[in-house]
């Protein structure tokens, strides 16, 4: 339901699949070999349908950016995205230059006081009306926002360590997953630990307190247990820091991060539908549906095709509270092809231990407190994807985090002679 995507380009999350020997177990969401094999955009004004080679830019480029400048069969969203990232008159490649950096270029963080909406308004004049829709549409299905309270910095970073292109994005962000889903993956994490014979755990345990005295860490759960440890490693979201308690209490910039959160409420619903051509599909229906994007993403045990549809807290629902609302939106996306067999999904707006779904940052928070989010307090380490530098919300962060903090705390244990938690 969650992490379905991974990439060779995302150099921690590779690794790992490189290590468990995991590189033939992947497949492509897409399918462009058979059905309808088209892009659909749906608009109050209408709706088109189009090549995906029209959806795409393929084409060479004079640019740096690697956007080709406006033709006849130029794509729409490749056009509209150039539009929208070019603050430096190389679609971002001078102002972010090196995206694991996000400020290496000191002037980037000016561009964390705009909105999505902010860019956009600002090349109003430039957009058509069709490529307004689908970058609205496109940025959304990024941040599961709002267009006022998503970060533009945020999308810019996005955008760069996809490598400037829109064919980056849909690469990198959107193609390859594993045959056997996320979960074949994270198993072998798991599996690794309990071979070294050194780790306990204890599932089912929301934490209620941390206490920090110098000597040790005490984690007290909702029900009363207590762990204690030389050190820590928290990996608890930012949108559900808030409900636990840290004495010493965190500091004010790392508290003012978690009083802000971050902006994504995406909606996620997985669709199966009968007709088998529409493996080859994919759309926008942008602004009137909940559902604002959704691609063809594979073939059901019973041959029906498998769609997987996304919405932003721009127009929100939650899923399971009007099903009738829900298959509205799902059918809004292709009227008339889409016959519902099943739907799946899971409200993470709703679910305690997660407050919203991956991480987008709203103006000013990585500006004002990236370094805040992950910094240690006393004997308590940070480590999670919402504060990586890298690919910041996605699996690859998340490894990126746990893996930094997991050096620094074996680092310090061997440097106090203490190699081993009190569990």
């Amino acid at each position: 339901m969650g992490g379905t995507w991974v990439h060779w380009g995302q150099p921690h999350v590779w690794r790992e699949i490189s290590r468990y020997q995991m590189r033939t177990e992947l497949e492509s969401s897409f399918d462009f070999s058979r059905g309808v094999n088209h892009f659909q955009l749906n608009t109050t004004g209408g709706s088109a349908t189009m090549s995906h080679d029209e959806e795409v830019c393929r084409t060479s480029s004079k640019t740096s950016g690697g956007q080709a400048k406006k033709a006849t069969q130029d794509a729409l969203l490749a056009s509209a995205l150039g539009k929208f990232v070019n603050v430096d008159g190389a679609f971002g490649r001078k102002i972010m230059p090196q995206p694991h950096d996000l400020f290496h270029v000191p002037e980037a963080r000016q561009l964390d006081k705009l909105s999505a909406k902010d860019r956009l308004d600002a090349i109003a004049l430039t957009l058509s009306p069709s490529e307004r829709a689908v970058l609205q549409g496109f940025v959304l299905l990024c941040s599961g926002g709002t267009l006022e309270t998503m970060s533009f910095l945020e999308f810019l970073h996005w955008w760069a360590i996809c490598g400037y292109t829109y064919q980056g994005c849909l690469d990198y962000l959107i193609t390859y997953k594993f045959r056997g889903g996320q979960s074949s993956f994270a198993i072998k994490f798991f599996q690794e630990a309990l071979c070294t014979k050194k780790l306990a755990y204890a599932f089912n345990s929301p934490i209620r307190s941390v206490v920090d005295t110098s000597s040790r860490v005490e984690v007290t759960t909702r029900d009363g247990r207590q762990f204690q440890a030389s050190r820590m490693i928290c990996t608890v979201p930012l949108n559900v820091l808030n409900t636990v308690s840290f004495n010493p209490p965190l500091p004010q910039g790392k508290r003012s991060a978690i009083s802000v959160g971050h902006v994504n409420q995406c909606v996620k619903v997985h669709a199966e539908i009968s007709d088998k051509d529409m493996r080859s599909w994919s759309g926008i229906t942008y602004p009137e549906n909940p559902l604002i994007y959704a691609i063809g993403d594979g073939t059901t045990p019973a041959g029906n095709t498998h769609i997987v549809a996304f919405g932003a807290y721009q127009h929100h629902i939650h899923a399971e509270e009007n099903l009738e609302e829900t298959m509205n939106a799902v059918k809004s996306l292709a009227p008339g092809k889409i016959d519902i067999q099943r739907l799946v999904f899971h409200n993470w707006s709703k679910d305690e231990y997660a407050n919203g779904a991956w991480f987008f940052s709203p103006p000013n928070l990585l500006a004002d407190h990236l370094e805040d989010m992950r910094a240690r307090h006393g004997n308590v380490f940070f480590a999670n994807s919402d504060w990586a530098v890298g690919w910041r919300s996605f699996i690859d962060g998340a490894i990126e985090e746990g893996t930094r903090a997991a050096l620094a705390v074996n680092t310090e244990l061997r440097e106090t002679g203490k190699l081993a938690a009190n569990l």
